[in-house]
């Protein structure tokens, strides 16, 4: 499948906003990392937000240190960090030295599937990008791609996706120890995708953002 055109490309003011504004707003938006020519990724449909202030789970909040330097750096601007053998990304949000992101947590996978398959050593479709460190596995997204300014990079795109506010559900973020009951955590209502237990969602977990999306428009 083509990506959608570079004129969908997501622009700087998306990202110049609040953290779970941005989080709600990357939903359905698409997201792809070129490796070696070949373009890998797919539909965001799961994100947590990581605020500057009051927020002790979020990298930020033990201050500007080597380790999370790109946190603070211009919106749009990739953090990846490892935890246990894996990487996350997270993409800056506001503006530069404030030190807030979004995590993209799932993604349902659509361009590169036959390598991300074989990067992730598996056919299953669920067991491709449902989740932080699955997703950075298939996309071949390392510690080097830190700091990489997405929106200036020839080898990375951001476009606009389908408007899915009305299938969007907020809940506490997970796999956290510290300030794990702030609903800071959003995904699409029913998408297959999604990582975690199905009780929280309304809709049966069967759902497909699927290739028609590929021309969206901005959800701001």
């Amino acid at each position: 499948m083509s990506l959608p055109p570079v004129q969908s490309s997501l622009n700087v003011e998306f990202f110049r906003r609040g953290p779970a504004e941005v989080a709600r707003g990357l939903l359905g938006c698409g997201v792809a990392h070129r490796v070696d020519g070949r373009w890998l990724g797919g539909w965001i449909v799961e994100t947590e937000a990581y605020l500057a202030q009051d927020d002790p789970a979020s990298h930020s909040s033990r201050g500007l240190t080597a380790g999370n330097a790109s946190m603070f750096g211009a919106p749009g601007t990739l953090y990846v960090y490892p935890i246990h053998a894996k990487h996350c990304m997270n993409l800056v949000t506001e503006d530069s030295g404030i030190g807030s992101a979004v995590l993209i947590r799932a993604i349902e996978p659509v361009w590169g599937m036959e390598q991300m398959q074989q990067n992730r050593g598996t056919t299953n479709h669920r067991r491709i990008t449902s989740g932080p460190g699955m997703i950075c596995h298939a996309m071949q997204i390392q510690r080097d791609c830190d700091g990489v300014e997405v929106l200036r990079s020839n080898d990375w795109r951001l476009t606009l996706g389908r408007d899915l506010r009305a299938r969007i559900i907020t809940s506490p973020r997970v796999g956290i120890r510290h300030a794990a009951e702030l609903p800071l955590r959003f995904f699409v209502d029913g998408n297959r995708y999604v990582s975690g237990l199905a009780g929280l969602h309304n809709r049966p977990r069967r759902d497909e953002i699927g290739p028609a999306n590929a021309h969206g428009t901005a959800h701001l």
